[in-house]
């Protein structure tokens, strides 16, 4: 009797491996804002691909303040301009009202004639109606701007360019619980110093950050006077340097990188001048940016190595150009785009290769953006990291449902209750990219919240376990399927599918 010997067959190339991540959840999950119902079928089997059209799509970045949607926003300078208008009011009105009051210690004076009498039977007067309060006009300005990027959230096809501009709008942060100046032009900043950038070069984004009025204002580059400038001599102000330290740590060189304090105190002699110009306006337009030579330190200056010679806002602009292209920066920058979007300790070859391909193309963003989705080790490192609160919001919304429409509120409160308040973060070092960060059992318990309250707001549900596959795949685990079957009702099933950690990994 013949033996016959099974031959193992080989694996078919066009089935994904059992062993890899599910290269859609990839896609929507490590790349992207999470999938939408049939977001899975237009991949096409090319995942890869779907990935770069989308960084091909022109002006995929931007925000039109031409679009009727976005009326209500306004350019940095006339949002600053509008908040500092209504700080003048404030104080006014303060003041007003202060000497409205009567002394202290005196009480106000009585009427000499008593009230007349009401006649008989007079008919009982109503309540005036109180008049509906008036947001303060940077809280206008700020739902307005949270209203458009939460839009785009949910129109992009994958959402990696918004993943990116939250990549760098995180890393270049400003904070709203700065002042009144940040609040009313943080979403500005974004439009404009990180958007029309996220796609092109680095240093012209770092120049675009730099010279931004709301950074200008964040990081106290107004109190920055050069000591033996004209404005020093006259006014004995000194320098502030928190831009310049900010600059070399966390926007470009990175912490270790080699350079000194003198390297700090130098930069900061350099960069005074930089400012925005105040509500008088004897520097500019109220709310720019501006050049106040007065105040700009004279002479040369000796920076990581460099002299840089005088000559006013060319001599900053000389040196963030070459730290923009620093052996340094290169290796912070892959690093950190390593680590957002690949594993919180990220494989060093995986860096050793983005940092080579941002100095090789001179910091080209969209060459190093399309270098990150060629990396192997992005489609086989497991889905370990958690979703950011604004990530996890967004993937929510575009798996139930945009929910109340034209109306930010109940978003920004979900990002408050999970520590992500939007454009607010602790400190100039953003919020944290490790998962451990988001991953505690009080933050579980809110994102269980959210969940029941996001299910409960839509209306046609249909299947939980169709939405199950249409969203997380084949990578729902039996468990997940299970808890999701078993649901006693279709919003149980919905709020157990966008809390499964199938959902909630990146």
């Amino acid at each position: 009797m013949a033996v016959v010997t099974k031959v193992p067959m080989a694996p078919d190339p066009a089935l994904p491996d059992p062993a890899l991540p599910d290269p859609a959840l990839i896609v929507f999950n490590r790349f992207g804002l999470g999938a939408r119902p049939g977001d899975r079928e237009r991949l096409a089997g090319d995942p890869r691909g779907y990935l770069k059209a989308e960084l091909r799509r022109p002006d995929v970045a931007m925000i039109s303040l031409d679009d009727p949607a976005y009326a209500d926003l306004k350019g940095s300078t006339p949002a600053i301009q509008a908040s500092m208008a209504a700080n003048l009011q404030r104080k006014r009105d303060r003041q007003r009202m202060a000497t409205e009051q009567p002394p202290a210690g005196r009480p106000a004076a009585a009427s000499v004639m008593p009230p007349p009498a009401a006649p008989a039977m007079s008919p009982p007067v109503a309540p005036a109606a109180a008049k509906p309060a008036v947001p303060p006009v940077e809280v206008t300005l700020f739902r307005a701007e949270a209203q458009a990027r939460f839009d785009k959230a949910m129109q992009a096809e994958a959402g990696f360019v918004e993943r990116l501009v939250y990549f760098w709008s995180n890393h270049f942060c400003v904070s709203v619980a700065k002042d009144n100046i940040v609040r009313a032009s943080a979403g500005a900043f974004e439009r404009e110093a990180i958007r029309p950038f996220v796609l092109g070069r680095f240093a012209d984004m770092l120049m675009a950050v730099e010279r931004h009025p709301a950074m200008l204002f964040y990081l106290d580059n107004q109190q920055s006077i050069g000591p033996d400038s004209r404005a020093g001599k006259n006014r004995q102000h000194g320098l502030n340097e928190n831009l310049a330290r900010e600059i070399l740590e966390l926007h470009t060189l990175g912490v270790g990188s080699g350079y000194s304090q003198a390297d700090v105190t130098s930069f900061a002699r350099i960069l005074t001048g930089w400012m925005m110009a105040g509500r008088e306006g004897r520097l500019g337009e109220p709310g720019s940016s501006v050049f106040n030579a007065n105040a700009h330190e004279p002479g040369d200056a000796v920076l990581l190595g460099k002299t840089y010679p005088a000559g006013g806002m060319g001599q900053a602009e000389a040196a963030l150009n070459d730290i923009a292209r620093h052996p340094a920066t290169a290796q912070h920058i892959a690093t950190q785009l390593a680590r957002h979007f690949i594993a919180d300790e990220p494989p060093s070859a995986a860096v050793a290769r983005l940092a080579k391909v941002f100095t090789r193309s001179d910091g080209n963003l969209r060459t190093l953006a399309a270098a990150l989705v060629d990396m192997p080790e992005a489609w086989s490192t497991p889905l370990a990291k958690m979703r950011s609160p604004f990530d996890y919001i967004a993937a929510i919304r575009r798996a139930a449902g945009p929910g109340p429409t034209n109306d930010p509120g109940q978003s920004l409160n979900w990002l408050n209750a999970l520590g992500e308040p939007l454009w607010r973060p602790p400190g100039p070092n953003g919020f944290s990219d490790q998962a451990d960060s988001w991953a505690s059992a009080e933050g579980m318990k809110i994102r269980l919240d959210i969940a029941w309250q996001a299910a409960r707001q839509v209306k046609d549900i249909g299947n939980p376990n169709g939405m199950l596959d249409a969203v997380v795949g084949p990578s729902a685990s039996p468990e997940t399927r299970q808890a999701v079957a078993r649901a006693e009702s279709k919003q149980q099933g919905l709020a157990l599918l966008l809390m499964a950690p199938e959902f909630q990994r990146r």
